[in-house]
């Protein structure tokens, strides 16, 4: 599989991997899911959030234009649904601090225009395309067109897989993984997560009891060398927390496979209203190996997000 990042001519690529750790531990952390404006929450707060939680750099995920279509739910689902800004704002904080920032870039997929839209800012430094969260299939047309353009810019993009609200057709994405080896693929999200599970019940979408596995989130992960595995929000917090004894092997199964993001819109970094310091936690404790903890902190990140 071709390296990642490594086609199209970006220019100002903002560089990617952080010169030094700047944990307590000394063990580097960088956060593939954060978002400008999330919640409202200011760009001073946001540095502090993350410094905070002691992460080296941070991957910031925009949203698509403010449209009211059916793929945004007639603007219901806007900004992420989170009142989260689009890319001009994170292409613009990570320039501003390129040592604490890097971005990906995101449109409507439906929109006329998306696929020059995300080339443009591809060109202009974005490291990846998403986060992908509308209102389609994940194999409809709109789609299949922002993978093609992951594609020939060989990015990953990183998906928002909800039941019966974005990128719907979980059951059916192999067929993507299979149509488009060049593109590395992030699943994140309540469908991503809730599938390790091999009894899961799709409407549920934060499941608490212990985990079956061999669902097919998991078999998505060991059979595609093209899926990867985002950590974030209270989806990939609940999947580690409800089975313990699961997350310790999941963890170890998948360690070339699965990336840190915290996902979190609090101000603080901290305590239980944080869900990103309490998912960082979760590694350090159910992941007891420094190299394995070191690939799911960081090492995996930069294997798989480059600058182009």
């Amino acid at each position: 599989m071709a390296g990642i990042g490594t086609a199209g001519t970006a220019v100002g690529t903002i560089p990617f991997l952080p010169k030094t750790a700047n944990t307590a531990s000394g063990e580097e952390i960088i956060d593939i899911h954060q978002h400008v404006n999330f919640h409202a929450r200011s760009n001073e707060e946001l540095l502090a959030h993350q410094k905070k939680m002691g992460v080296s750099k941070t991957v910031l995920l925009p949203s698509g234009s403010a449209l009211a279509m059916g793929s945004t739910h007639k603007g219901k689902s806007n900004g992420l649904a989170a009142r989260v800004f689009g890319t001009f704002a994170a292409a613009r904080l990570a320039k501003a601090h390129p040592d604490a920032f890097s971005f990906f870039c995101n449109e409507i997929p439906d929109v006329e225009g998306a696929d020059k839209e995300l080339e443009k800012w591809l060109e202009d430094g974005a490291l990846g395309i998403g986060e992908q969260k509308f209102n389609l299939d994940c194999d409809s047309a709109p789609m299949i067109r922002i993978y093609e353009v992951a594609s020939a810019y060989e990015v990953p993009v990183l998906l928002h897989f909800q039941h019966g609200m974005y990128n719907k057709g979980f059951e059916r994405f192999h067929k993507i993984l299979e149509r488009f080896p060049k593109v590395n693929f992030i699943g994140h999200a309540q469908t991503w997560w809730g599938n390790i599970d091999a009894n899961h019940e799709q409407k549920n979408l934060y499941p608490k009891t212990k985990v079956t596995p061999g669902g097919l989130t998991d078999k998505y992960l060991a059979d595609y060398p093209n899926m990867f595995g985002d950590l974030s929000a209270g989806s990939g917090k609940n999947a580690l927390n409800r089975d313990e004894e699961h997350a310790v092997a999941f963890l170890d199964r998948h360690q070339d496979k699965l990336m840190l993001g915290t996902d979190c819109a609090d101000a603080v970094g901290e305590g239980d209203k944080c869900s990103g310091s309490g998912q960082i936690a979760n590694v350090m404790k159910f992941v007891t190996d420094p190299k394995v903890r070191a690939k799911i902190l960081s090492g995996n990140a930069k294997r798989i997000i480059k600058p182009g």
